[in-house]
Protein backbone atom coordinates (compact mmCIF):
# COMPACT_ATOMS: atom_id res chain seq x y z
CA UNK A 1 0.00 0.00 0.00
CA UNK A 2 2.84 2.32 0.62
CA UNK A 3 4.22 1.59 -2.78
CA UNK A 4 0.91 2.82 -4.14
CA UNK A 5 0.82 5.57 -2.48
CA UNK A 6 4.16 6.85 -3.05
CA UNK A 7 4.19 6.35 -6.70
CA UNK A 8 1.17 8.62 -6.48
CA UNK A 9 3.44 11.13 -4.58
CA UNK A 10 2.36 10.92 -1.50
CA UNK A 11 4.38 9.74 1.96
CA UNK A 12 1.61 8.66 4.47
CA UNK A 13 3.54 6.77 7.04
CA UNK A 14 2.57 4.02 8.40
CA UNK A 15 -0.81 2.54 7.23
CA UNK A 16 -3.22 0.77 9.91
CA UNK A 17 -5.91 -1.14 8.40
CA UNK A 18 -9.44 -0.54 9.75
CA UNK A 19 -12.59 -2.94 9.77
CA UNK A 20 -14.82 -2.21 6.67
CA UNK A 21 -17.31 -4.43 4.92
CA UNK A 22 -16.72 -4.53 1.87
CA UNK A 23 -13.51 -2.79 1.26
CA UNK A 24 -9.95 -3.01 2.45
CA UNK A 25 -9.34 0.59 4.23
CA UNK A 26 -6.15 1.97 5.21
CA UNK A 27 -5.55 4.81 7.34
CA UNK A 28 -2.15 7.00 7.14
CA UNK A 29 -1.04 10.23 8.84
CA UNK A 30 -2.85 12.34 6.35
CA UNK A 31 -4.87 9.77 4.07
CA UNK A 32 -7.35 7.63 3.77
CA UNK A 33 -6.97 5.14 1.16
CA UNK A 34 -9.98 2.87 -0.12
CA UNK A 35 -9.37 -0.69 -2.32
CA UNK A 36 -11.22 -3.25 -3.40
CA UNK A 37 -11.23 -6.10 -6.22
CA UNK A 38 -11.84 -4.58 -9.82
CA UNK A 39 -14.33 -7.17 -10.40
CA UNK A 40 -16.28 -6.57 -7.44
CA UNK A 41 -19.56 -3.81 -7.06
CA UNK A 42 -19.08 -0.78 -8.60
CA UNK A 43 -19.77 1.48 -5.84
CA UNK A 44 -16.75 2.64 -5.56
CA UNK A 45 -16.60 3.98 -8.62
CA UNK A 46 -19.92 5.81 -8.77
CA UNK A 47 -18.51 7.61 -4.69
CA UNK A 48 -15.38 8.56 -7.50
CA UNK A 49 -17.60 10.17 -9.95
CA UNK A 50 -19.18 12.03 -7.52
CA UNK A 51 -16.43 13.39 -5.54
CA UNK A 52 -15.45 16.19 -7.91
CA UNK A 53 -19.25 17.81 -8.02
CA UNK A 54 -20.26 17.29 -4.38
CA UNK A 55 -21.06 20.55 -2.38
CA UNK A 56 -17.60 21.48 -1.08
CA UNK A 57 -17.57 20.63 2.92
CA UNK A 58 -19.48 17.92 2.79
CA UNK A 59 -17.00 14.83 2.64
CA UNK A 60 -13.55 14.18 2.24
CA UNK A 61 -11.75 15.79 -1.02
CA UNK A 62 -10.58 12.72 -3.60
CA UNK A 63 -6.71 13.26 -3.96
CA UNK A 64 -6.73 10.49 -6.06
CA UNK A 65 -8.12 7.28 -7.65
CA UNK A 66 -7.92 4.47 -10.75
CA UNK A 67 -7.01 1.09 -10.99
CA UNK A 68 -3.49 -0.68 -9.83
CA UNK A 69 -1.97 -4.00 -9.63
CA UNK A 70 -1.53 -5.23 -6.28
CA UNK A 71 0.11 -9.17 -5.66
CA UNK A 72 -0.98 -9.75 -9.28
CA UNK A 73 -4.75 -8.62 -8.89
CA UNK A 74 -6.29 -5.46 -10.12
CA UNK A 75 -7.53 -3.09 -7.68
CA UNK A 76 -9.96 -0.43 -7.90
CA UNK A 77 -8.58 2.31 -5.12
CA UNK A 78 -9.17 5.76 -4.26
CA UNK A 79 -7.05 7.96 -1.75
CA UNK A 80 -8.85 10.54 0.22
CA UNK A 81 -7.13 13.48 2.67
CA UNK A 82 -8.19 11.86 6.37
CA UNK A 83 -10.25 14.27 8.12
CA UNK A 84 -10.11 15.11 11.81
CA UNK A 85 -12.54 13.13 14.48
CA UNK A 86 -13.50 9.96 14.39
CA UNK A 87 -16.85 7.92 13.52
CA UNK A 88 -19.08 8.03 16.64
CA UNK A 89 -20.11 4.75 16.42
CA UNK A 90 -23.85 2.39 15.37
CA UNK A 91 -25.95 2.83 18.38
CA UNK A 92 -23.38 6.61 19.61
CA UNK A 93 -21.67 4.24 22.52
CA UNK A 94 -20.39 6.01 25.25
CA UNK A 95 -22.33 8.71 24.21
CA UNK A 96 -24.11 11.25 26.45
CA UNK A 97 -27.80 12.65 25.70
CA UNK A 98 -26.96 15.66 25.48
CA UNK A 99 -24.41 15.37 23.07
CA UNK A 100 -25.91 12.74 20.94
CA UNK A 101 -28.86 15.66 20.40
CA UNK A 102 -26.17 18.05 19.22
CA UNK A 103 -24.40 16.05 16.64
CA UNK A 104 -28.04 14.83 15.60
CA UNK A 105 -28.66 18.50 14.71
CA UNK A 106 -25.23 19.10 13.24
CA UNK A 107 -25.87 15.79 11.06
CA UNK A 108 -29.78 17.07 9.89
CA UNK A 109 -28.28 20.74 9.34
CA UNK A 110 -24.98 19.37 6.88
CA UNK A 111 -27.45 16.64 5.28
CA UNK A 112 -29.91 20.05 4.15
CA UNK A 113 -26.49 21.17 2.51
CA UNK A 114 -26.79 18.19 0.63
CA UNK A 115 -30.33 17.76 0.32
CA UNK A 116 -30.37 21.51 -1.21
CA UNK A 117 -27.64 20.86 -3.56
CA UNK A 118 -28.41 20.75 -7.26
CA UNK A 119 -26.24 18.32 -9.06
CA UNK A 120 -24.54 19.22 -12.26
CA UNK A 121 -25.62 17.13 -15.63
CA UNK A 122 -22.89 14.64 -15.00
CA UNK A 123 -23.14 13.99 -11.03
CA UNK A 124 -27.23 14.07 -11.48
CA UNK A 125 -26.61 11.12 -13.96
CA UNK A 126 -25.04 9.33 -12.03
CA UNK A 127 -27.39 9.81 -9.27
CA UNK A 128 -30.01 8.54 -11.48
CA UNK A 129 -28.66 5.23 -12.27
CA UNK A 130 -29.93 2.29 -11.01
CA UNK A 131 -28.76 0.91 -7.93
CA UNK A 132 -30.54 -1.86 -5.46
CA UNK A 133 -29.93 0.13 -2.00
CA UNK A 134 -32.81 -1.88 -0.41
CA UNK A 135 -34.64 1.08 0.58
CA UNK A 136 -38.21 1.61 0.52
CA UNK A 137 -39.26 2.30 -3.53
CA UNK A 138 -43.12 2.01 -3.10
CA UNK A 139 -46.00 0.49 -1.70
CA UNK A 140 -45.97 -2.61 -4.44
CA UNK A 141 -42.60 -2.59 -4.77
CA UNK A 142 -42.39 -3.61 -0.47
CA UNK A 143 -45.01 -6.14 -1.54
CA UNK A 144 -43.00 -7.89 -4.18
CA UNK A 145 -39.71 -7.95 -2.19
CA UNK A 146 -42.30 -9.93 0.84
CA UNK A 147 -43.92 -11.97 -1.93
CA UNK A 148 -39.75 -13.14 -2.98
CA UNK A 149 -38.85 -13.86 0.63
CA UNK A 150 -41.89 -15.76 1.48
CA UNK A 151 -40.77 -17.47 -2.13
CA UNK A 152 -36.95 -18.18 -1.03
CA UNK A 153 -37.64 -19.03 2.64
CA UNK A 154 -38.06 -22.39 1.59
CA UNK A 155 -36.64 -23.86 5.28
CA UNK A 156 -39.61 -21.69 7.07
CA UNK A 157 -36.82 -19.69 8.95
CA UNK A 158 -39.01 -16.82 9.05
CA UNK A 159 -41.92 -17.17 11.73
CA UNK A 160 -45.16 -16.65 9.63
CA UNK A 161 -45.50 -14.06 12.98
CA UNK A 162 -43.18 -11.94 11.63
CA UNK A 163 -44.59 -12.47 7.81
CA UNK A 164 -47.66 -11.32 9.26
CA UNK A 165 -46.48 -8.68 10.95
CA UNK A 166 -44.61 -6.69 8.39
CA UNK A 167 -46.68 -7.56 5.75
CA UNK A 168 -49.30 -5.10 8.12
CA UNK A 169 -46.70 -2.82 8.11
CA UNK A 170 -46.26 -2.55 3.90
CA UNK A 171 -50.21 -2.41 3.44
CA UNK A 172 -50.00 1.03 5.46
CA UNK A 173 -46.90 2.22 3.28
CA UNK A 174 -47.44 5.13 1.32
CA UNK A 175 -47.69 4.91 -2.51
CA UNK A 176 -44.05 5.61 -3.02
CA UNK A 177 -40.83 7.53 -2.33
CA UNK A 178 -40.07 10.51 -3.98
CA UNK A 179 -36.50 10.78 -6.01
CA UNK A 180 -36.26 14.79 -5.43
CA UNK A 181 -33.49 15.63 -3.96
CA UNK A 182 -29.62 14.02 -3.46
CA UNK A 183 -29.64 12.03 -0.74
CA UNK A 184 -26.63 10.16 1.22
CA UNK A 185 -28.51 6.77 1.45
CA UNK A 186 -26.08 5.04 4.37
CA UNK A 187 -25.38 8.50 7.14
CA UNK A 188 -25.62 6.27 9.92
CA UNK A 189 -23.21 7.25 12.75
CA UNK A 190 -20.36 5.00 11.53
CA UNK A 191 -19.97 7.37 8.45
CA UNK A 192 -19.73 10.58 9.96
CA UNK A 193 -16.35 11.68 11.91
CA UNK A 194 -16.52 14.35 15.45
CA UNK A 195 -14.15 15.50 17.55
CA UNK A 196 -15.79 15.44 20.57
CA UNK A 197 -19.16 16.88 20.44
CA UNK A 198 -18.33 18.16 16.68
CA UNK A 199 -19.35 16.83 13.75
CA UNK A 200 -16.47 17.47 10.64
CA UNK A 201 -17.17 15.40 8.15
CA UNK A 202 -19.67 12.67 5.98
CA UNK A 203 -17.84 9.76 4.48
CA UNK A 204 -18.82 6.67 2.24
CA UNK A 205 -21.30 8.04 -1.15
CA UNK A 206 -21.12 5.09 -2.74
CA UNK A 207 -25.05 4.71 -2.09
CA UNK A 208 -25.73 8.39 -2.75
CA UNK A 209 -28.63 8.46 -5.25
CA UNK A 210 -31.68 10.81 -5.57
CA UNK A 211 -34.54 10.16 -3.00
CA UNK A 212 -36.53 12.25 -0.03
CA UNK A 213 -34.80 13.57 2.98
CA UNK A 214 -36.52 10.51 4.91
CA UNK A 215 -34.44 8.56 3.73
CA UNK A 216 -31.43 10.54 5.29
CA UNK A 217 -33.31 10.74 8.27
CA UNK A 218 -34.17 7.37 9.28
CA UNK A 219 -30.39 6.47 9.39
CA UNK A 220 -29.63 9.29 11.89
CA UNK A 221 -32.52 8.11 13.76
CA UNK A 222 -32.40 4.77 13.76
CA UNK A 223 -29.09 4.17 14.96
CA UNK A 224 -28.38 5.92 17.41
CA UNK A 225 -28.76 3.25 20.24
CA UNK A 226 -30.71 4.50 23.38
CA UNK A 227 -31.27 8.34 22.33
CA UNK A 228 -33.49 6.88 19.55
CA UNK A 229 -36.69 9.01 20.71
CA UNK A 230 -34.53 12.37 21.77
CA UNK A 231 -32.66 12.46 18.38
CA UNK A 232 -36.02 11.74 16.63
CA UNK A 233 -37.41 14.85 18.75
CA UNK A 234 -34.72 16.44 17.22
CA UNK A 235 -35.31 15.47 13.87
CA UNK A 236 -38.62 17.07 13.88
CA UNK A 237 -37.67 20.17 15.73
CA UNK A 238 -35.12 20.85 12.96
CA UNK A 239 -37.00 19.86 10.04
CA UNK A 240 -40.24 20.91 11.08
CA UNK A 241 -42.13 17.51 10.65
CA UNK A 242 -44.56 15.47 12.89
CA UNK A 243 -42.86 13.11 15.23
CA UNK A 244 -45.65 10.78 13.89
CA UNK A 245 -45.23 11.22 10.78
CA UNK A 246 -41.32 10.74 11.47
CA UNK A 247 -42.20 7.62 13.28
CA UNK A 248 -44.33 5.89 10.44
CA UNK A 249 -41.93 6.82 7.50
CA UNK A 250 -39.07 5.20 9.67
CA UNK A 251 -41.23 2.24 10.33
CA UNK A 252 -41.72 1.50 6.64
CA UNK A 253 -37.87 1.92 5.67
CA UNK A 254 -36.93 -0.17 8.67
CA UNK A 255 -38.94 -3.06 7.80
CA UNK A 256 -37.89 -2.53 3.68
CA UNK A 257 -34.04 -3.03 4.77
CA UNK A 258 -34.76 -5.53 6.83
CA UNK A 259 -36.93 -7.47 4.55
CA UNK A 260 -34.24 -6.79 2.06
CA UNK A 261 -30.85 -8.05 4.13
CA UNK A 262 -32.64 -11.15 4.64
CA UNK A 263 -33.95 -12.13 1.32
CA UNK A 264 -30.14 -11.22 0.14
CA UNK A 265 -28.83 -13.79 3.49
CA UNK A 266 -31.37 -16.76 1.80
CA UNK A 267 -30.48 -16.01 -1.39
CA UNK A 268 -26.58 -15.62 -1.66
CA UNK A 269 -25.53 -16.47 1.83
CA UNK A 270 -21.52 -16.26 0.64
CA UNK A 271 -22.13 -13.07 -0.89
CA UNK A 272 -22.87 -11.60 2.95
CA UNK A 273 -20.86 -11.06 6.23
CA UNK A 274 -21.33 -14.08 8.34
CA UNK A 275 -24.36 -13.59 11.14
CA UNK A 276 -26.15 -11.28 8.56
CA UNK A 277 -29.35 -13.31 8.96
CA UNK A 278 -29.53 -13.86 12.74
CA UNK A 279 -29.04 -10.45 13.07
CA UNK A 280 -31.73 -9.18 10.77
CA UNK A 281 -34.06 -11.59 12.34
CA UNK A 282 -33.69 -10.43 15.72
CA UNK A 283 -34.18 -6.87 14.20
CA UNK A 284 -37.44 -8.25 12.65
CA UNK A 285 -38.55 -9.72 15.79
CA UNK A 286 -38.20 -6.77 17.51
CA UNK A 287 -39.71 -4.63 15.20
CA UNK A 288 -42.50 -6.26 15.00
CA UNK A 289 -43.34 -7.77 18.87
CA UNK A 290 -42.20 -4.47 20.20
CA UNK A 291 -43.09 -1.86 17.72
CA UNK A 292 -40.56 0.94 18.82
CA UNK A 293 -41.21 3.51 16.37
CA UNK A 294 -44.91 3.31 17.45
Amino acid sequence: METLLKSLGLEPGPLTLVDSLSHQVFLGSDVVLKIIDAGRHTRLDREIALAPDLPAGVTAPLLSSGVHTLDGREVRYACYTRMPGIAPGMGLPGIGARTACSLAEQAIHRLGALHAWTPPDRAAQILREPLGHGGFVSRDALFRLLDGLAAADRHGVVPSALLTGITAIAANAPDRARTVVPVHADCHWGNWLATGDRLTTLLDFEWARFGEPLDDWFFVISLSGPHQDAVLDVVARETATSPGDLRAACEVRHATYLASDILLALTTPDDVPAGLLTDRLTGLEELIRDRPWR
